[in-house]
């Protein structure tokens, strides 16, 4: 097994690289990270992180969907632009991700031998509303990424998951950094004329 988690901590150095860029290759990354990891978690006993991964395969596939649709018929032109979160969907997104962490721990705690079911749905609660921001180019899953990453170092540190453990610190800095990265594009972007491409 520790041979696949470093190869999946590998994989995931690379698609955060992507993110971090902004580059549309992430999503194909990301589907084949995704395998890695459901494998790795379901032996680590954390369920809930091995079925977000489920879910991210798809979710990967919907992103690039996306991606891909939003490009303007040039080959030249970049992707939809990256964007604030509308304040709108502030509040939907918060009880989204409240009734996913309720409902995880409750089949989490009733269902499976999870060591740690509030800290595993807190995680993948976050992380299901977070995939779907990055799908929309909103900066601020960045922010929500941060908290994710933190508290999923730790619970991978209690397990003994270190390889996992430090590519979660990395994440945590790389989330950070990425913010800044993508709100100092979106404000280059944001001060381009309409018609520029």
């Amino acid at each position: 097994m520790d041979a696949i988690e470093i190869i999946g901590a590998c994989i995931g150095l690379l698609y955060l690289y992507l993110e971090y860029k902004a580059n549309v290759w992430l999503w194909p990354v990301g589907i084949v990270m995704s395998l890695f990891y459901v494998v790795i978690f379901f032996h680590g006993k954390f369920y809930a992180d091995a079925a977000v991964y489920l879910y991210y395969i798809g979710a990967n596939a919907y992103g690039l969907y996306i991606w891909l649709r939003s490009r303007d018929l040039r080959q030249d032109a970049p992707a939809a632009r990256i964007v604030h979160t509308p304040r709108k969907q502030m509040l939907p997104l918060a009880l989204v991700s409240a009734a996913l962490w309720l409902l995880i721990f409750l089949i989490l705690k009733n269902f499976t031998d999870s060591p740690v079911p509030w800290g595993d749905a807190f995680t993948t609660s976050l992380s299901v509303v977070a995939m779907w921001m990055l799908a929309q180019k909103q900066v601020e899953q960045w922010l929500l990424w941060v908290v994710v990453n933190i508290v999923s170092l730790a619970l991978y540190v209690w397990k003994g998951l270190y390889p996992t453990a430090v590519l979660y610190a990395v994440y945590t800095v790389v989330a950070v950094l990425g913010y800044f990265r993508w709100k100092k594009e979106m404000a280059a972007t944001d001060a381009l004329p309409d018609n520029a491409g």
